[in-house]
């Protein structure tokens, strides 16, 4: 009960004293990958975002696409907050269960879980009062943790590793179009 007071009176102090605004990334959305998100001003001309991005998809064509992520960054904007460029620094959790790309022919998956470093480039168009365009990509380092299972459901692990088989790269993982919405 504790925990729930105490994020109550955190959401409410970001939206009584600042700019806050709520994201729907339409560019995942146009393939049923909801990647929501919040932003809020936390300096003159610093803000924080946070956001989710899952596929409740099992497969797609055949090749396992199940994943889930959290994505929290500090972003620096050059002129004003939520109008032109910005940069951001980020880091992030995932869950998934998925064939990486040069897998796709085979009979392989990994079920794992994995942290990331990165950086984003990014810029707002201000639409008007309420409405904010938000265009961004963005990578970094990916670092996994993960067992290889067979599609056929083949009993054993194809990848042998003793206990976690780990699995690190730079890798693009953030992009889209964000249809802002302010708050307050």
């Amino acid at each position: 009960m504790k925990k729930i007071f105490i994020f109550i009176f955190i959401l409410s102090s970001i939206y009584s004293q600042s700019q806050t605004y709520i994201k729907v990334n339409a560019i995942t959305a146009l393939v049923l990958v909801p990647n929501v998100g919040i932003e809020t001003s936390i300096g003159k001309k610093f803000t924080f975002e946070a956001d989710v991005m899952t596929s409740f998809w099992k497969s797609f064509k055949g090749q396992k696409l199940e994943f889930y992520t959290l994505t929290a960054e500090v972003r620096y904007h050059f002129n004003e907050k939520y109008k032109g460029f910005y940069v951001g620094g980020n880091t992030g959790v995932d869950r998934y269960k998925v064939q990486k790309w040069n897998y796709w022919n085979t009979n392989l998956y990994e079920d794992g879980f994995g942290y990331r470093f990165g950086a984003t480039i990014g810029y707002d168009i201000k639409l008007n009062n309420k409405f904010m365009l938000d265009l961004f990509v963005g990578g970094g380092w990916h670092q996994g943790f993960y067992h290889g299972y067979y599609k056929d459901g083949t009993p054993d692990r194809y990848d042998k590793a003793k206990n976690w088989n780990k699995s690190g790269e730079w890798l693009p993982y953030r992009g889209g179009v964000m249809i802002s919405y302010r708050l307050n």
